[in-house]
């Protein structure tokens, strides 16, 4: 009995693999999918050769990023410095690579933290109904009313600047969506003949919702959770551009945006560079959710 027990297992292990490689196969298939796998695989592992890197103190960027007069100010690019200088002769180049782990942490935290809160919210919501369904929808509706980048404003001023605030912002205010679309979602399941069976078999609530319900809404909630990536980059590279992100003399693209578009009469390609990054991993993050999507309404 053990040995058919171990057999099943493997063999269910192997399925699930065959499935991944076959998932995996169809996502590079599609045009839209492939191009923001390849941006997004190249963003995370070169935010992560730079995390590695501060941690082990070792370096993988050109110059040092935070070093001052490596060339003269406001260079062109060139092959010295690819993205030029910037007003105190730091490389432009070498302060992107640098900044890239704080948006893949800010949008991973986020988007993780707000799928985890809005989905146990909205599917405890639509199985309890009643008073307590009209409750935190209404509370949810209370946070719909209100301008998602203001309020992160208002909570980040309250807060202080710096990463952690503004991640701990931004969740604040993230859940809304993940609960609306998980509330929808459990409705269709929750009066489905095998949900009906476990009630009757004893099991509880919370054991129905963790059992039943959100395995059968997770991949509608993780395709949303991929799109919503570079809608968070976007919302955190908004609050970096006013100054309330990392702190300088540290990099970060929105804060470089923002100090850099002074000098666009004599540099004009200096915000220009932070600015095509932002773009091109939100749009790597949009193809990537894109063509998840597709497969899942082909296939």
């Amino acid at each position: 009995m053990t040995l058919l027990t171990e057999l099943a297992r493997e063999e269910s292990v192997a399925q699930s693999r065959r499935a991944s490689f076959n998932y995996l196969g169809k996502l590079l298939r599609d045009k839209s999918g492939l191009i923001g796998f390849i941006l997004v695989i190249i963003y995370t592992a070169t935010a992560a050769t730079v995390s590695i890197s501060d941690i082990f103190r070792f370096t993988v960027t050109p110059y040092n990023p935070l070093q001052q007069n490596v060339g003269p100010p406001l260079a062109a690019p060139s092959l010295t410095h690819p993205f030029g200088t910037d007003m105190y002769g730091r490389d432009v180049f070498s302060r992107i690579i640098a900044a890239t782990p704080n948006e893949l942490v800010v949008s991973v935290s986020v988007v993780v933290s707000a799928l985890i809160i809005g989905t146990l919210l909205g599917s405890y919501s639509a199985s309890a109904g009643g008073l307590i369904d009209e409750a935190l929808m209404r509370i949810t509706d209370i946070f719909f009313a209100i301008p998602a980048l203001v309020l992160a404003m208002a909570i980040g001023l309250v807060l202080g600047g710096g990463l952690i605030n503004m991640m701990i912002a931004i969740i604040i205010i993230w859940w809304p969506p993940y609960a609306r679309l998980a509330r929808g979602e459990t409705f269709k399941v929750i009066h489905q003949n095998y949900i009906e069976a476990a009630r009757i078999s004893g099991l509880g609530r919370a054991g129905i919702i963790f059992k039943h319900v959100i395995p059968n809404i997770a991949a509608t909630v993780l395709m949303y959770a991929t799109l919503d990536m570079g809608t968070v980059i976007l919302t955190y590279s908004g609050l970096s551009y006013l100054g309330l992100a990392v702190p300088p003399p540290y990099p970060d693209w929105g804060r470089m945006v923002s100090s850099y578009q002074d000098y666009l009469l004599e540099a004009p390609w200096l915000p220009v560079f932070p600015g095509v990054a932002i773009a091109l991993i939100v749009i790597g993050f949009s193809l990537l959710g894109d063509g998840i999507r597709n497969i899942s309404e082909r296939y």
